[in-house]
């Protein structure tokens, strides 16, 4: 199962992306892209990605609020003292 990783909210100012930017995490290890990407965002995904493609992101405490089939993470900015932007992320699995 593939993942979509979608840039839903930015806290702050961020250099990088902009509400709306995808990219996707195929076959588990190919990170598909046409935006350039932040590498500080990335650790945020790691430990994430893999759990996310084979089962349900309320199993791991990632789920939303209102859909419990998409998950959610932020980057590792801390906005407020760094005057940059912190990124959530929300992650949905994708059958193509």
């Amino acid at each position: 199962m593939d993942l979509v990783v979608k840039v839903k909210e930015i806290k702050g100012h961020c250099p990088v992306y902009k509400p709306g930017d995808t990219f996707k995490l195929e076959d588990g290890y190919r990170l598909v892209t046409k935006i350039p990407l932040c590498m500080h965002s990335l650790a945020s995904l790691l430990p994430h990605y893999n759990a996310l493609r084979v089962s349900e992101p309320d199993k791991w405490g990632l789920a939303g609020k209102d859909d419990k089939t998409k998950a959610y993470v932020q980057c590792l900015d801390a906005s407020s003292y760094t005057d940059g932007g912190t990124v959530i992320f929300e992650i949905s699995r994708i059958n193509e």
